[in-house]
């Protein structure tokens, strides 16, 4: 543990009037229907819309939306940007259609960009310099929100740091030598630490990007760093890169209070950190927000040390909204049956997707139990040998072992139930 945590006291009280916790708020959950966003845009008269992504990149009509929806509040949006030319432009460069759709599910904004005035000259530049076609596509498609940069020189310096991080036969860096100065150099050098550090890539990008101030400024990343490390996060995993995240935005003042707060509640110090060290998003959550997920809990049958288990078990519980937590559990225990402890000793399915994983499985399984298939006089099988498992699992568990003779057809309707085609 880092010596800077300020333990608690050992003497924690459970915390008591669960039945009079306030009712949890719903969160407000905006969406827009395929209808509503066209409207959107044409009020806004933007030629950028969801049938354009669809018809010009091959994007889904739901991503198609969500990226639409994610660019026409911006300024570029309403000044009349023609989206084909920056798609030209691209492909004049080399750009495949590959590499623009994953261009524009990371920076759709780019779409919106004027392509003679702002992207030509970045790419202009970048050719002149030397860079080939290949460098130019790899690059740009892994961090292509870099050419929404605007200063000449700070994209340059970006360009080249990216270069950098990619060149795997790369054995040195002339950004080592960067000292303490602007943010930018700062968010370089400190990049370039974590490269040494042995994250990869495909983790280092995001930060080099980001608006996030996690990799800004040099003591209080030092800190926070030696915090993740001391408290043995491997560099190589996504869930260092969020213990960073999460550890920098907290002083040590709020992380005494948090510890103080989940000690109230029944956790030790030590249990307070096994479960950062499973899912560190769950520090920063506020007391209203986990006091909230814990009537939830309660309120479906869960007793306090359930829900305690379930908790140090697999912390991202409370990471998940009530009203979905509410949906999830009644399906599992009041629709399909399995008791509270089923769910306690398998948190993770709380977790899974509910119309596409645990739906279509729980009504393969409910046809097997109508037709005695399912061991003696149609028992329901353990939850954990339904849902946590691959497809792959299931399949070849519950549908293939029929694949015989006569029950070819019955293979046939399972499939049907499991891929949706037909309700069980």
């Amino acid at each position: 543990m880092f010596s800077l945590i300020i333990r608690g006291r050992r003497n924690s009280p459970e915390l008591h009037k669960w039945h009079n916790l306030r009712a949890s708020l719903k969160a407000f959950l905006s969406s827009f229907s395929s209808a509503s966003v066209a409207d959107v845009s044409r009020r806004k008269g933007n030629s950028f819309t969801v049938s354009y992504l669809v018809e010009s990149l091959g994007f889904t009509t739901k991503l198609a939306e969500s990226i639409f929806r994610r660019v026409t509040t911006t300024e570029e949006a309403n000044k009349g940007n023609n989206p084909d030319s920056v798609l030209s432009l691209l492909r004049s460069h080399g750009f495949t259609d590959s590499h623009i759709s994953t261009i524009i599910r990371t920076y759709p904004r780019l779409l919106l960009q004027d392509a003679e005035s702002s992207l030509a000259p970045k790419l202009r530049f970048l050719t002149s310099r030397g860079a080939s076609t290949s460098e130019l596509t790899e690059i740009l498609s892994k961090a292509p929100k870099i050419l929404g940069i605007k200063k000449d020189k700070a994209f340059s310096r970006y360009y080249d740091f990216v270069r950098e991080i990619i060149s795997a036969d790369s054995e040195s860096s002339e950004f080592g030598k960067l000292s303490e100065g602007s943010a930018q150099e700062n968010k370089l050098r400190n990049v370039l630490v974590l490269r040494d550090m042995g994250v990869p890539q495909r983790l280092l990008l995001p930060l080099l990007i980001s608006n996030h101030h996690v990799c800004c400024g040099k003591e209080k990343f030092e800190e926070t760093l030696k915090k993740v490390v001391e408290m043995g996060f491997e560099p190589a995993t996504f869930r260092f890169v969020e213990a960073l995240r999460m550890l920098y935005q907290l002083s040590d003042k709020t992380i005494q209070e948090k510890l103080c707060f989940y000690e109230k509640l029944g956790f030790s110090v030590g249990e307070v950190w096994e479960m950062f060290k499973k899912n560190p998003s769950f520090l920063p959550l506020s007391e209203k927000n986990v006091l909230n997920s814990i009537e939830a809990y309660l309120g479906l049958g869960f007793t306090r040390d359930e829900f305690a288990t379930l908790v140090k078990c697999h912390p991202q519980c409370l990471n998940y909204s009530a009203e979905l937590v509410k949906k999830k559990a009644e399906f599992l225990v009041k629709g399909m049956n399995w008791p509270v402890k089923a769910l306690v000793s398998n948190p993770t399915v709380l977790g899974y997707n509910l119309e596409k994983r645990t739906i279509p499985r729980c009504n393969v399984i409910k046809a097997l139990m109508s037709r005695g298939l399912l061991g003696g006089e149609g028992e329901l099988p353990s939850l954990g040998s339904v849902l946590v498992c691959t497809d792959r699992a299931f399949l070849k568990r519950y549908v293939m072992k029929h694949d015989d003779g006569d029950d070819k057809k019955l293979v046939a309707e399972l499939m049907d139930i499991f891929t949706g085609d037909r309700v069980s």
